[in-house]
C-alpha cells in the first residue's frame, strides 16, 4: 500500500516528536483505536527515553 502524507501533516508531527518512517509504521502494524464520527484510528508504542519539554518520558505514543 502506498502511504501519501501531506506535507503540512508531517510537520505538524515533526513538532510533536515524530517522523515520516513512525508515522508509516504506525499506518502499517499500529494497533486499532476509536476515532472522531465513527472512524478508526492506528496507534503505537514507541521506547523514548529522552527528555521533552523539560520532563522524561520513558515511551510515547503515535497515533
Amino acid at each position: 500500500m502506498k502511504i501519501q502524507i501531506d506535507p503540512h501533516t508531517l510537520k505538524r508531527a515533526e513538532e510533536r516528536g515524530t517522523n515520516i518512517d513512525e508515522i508509516k509504521d504506525v499506518i502499517e502494524t499500529g494497533f486499532i483505536i476509536p476515532a472522531k464520527f465513527g472512524r478508526i484510528g492506528k496507534a503505537k508504542v514507541y521506547n523514548f527515553n529522552k527528555k521533552r519539554h523539560n520532563r522524561f518520558y520513558p515511551q510515547k505514543r503515535v497515533r
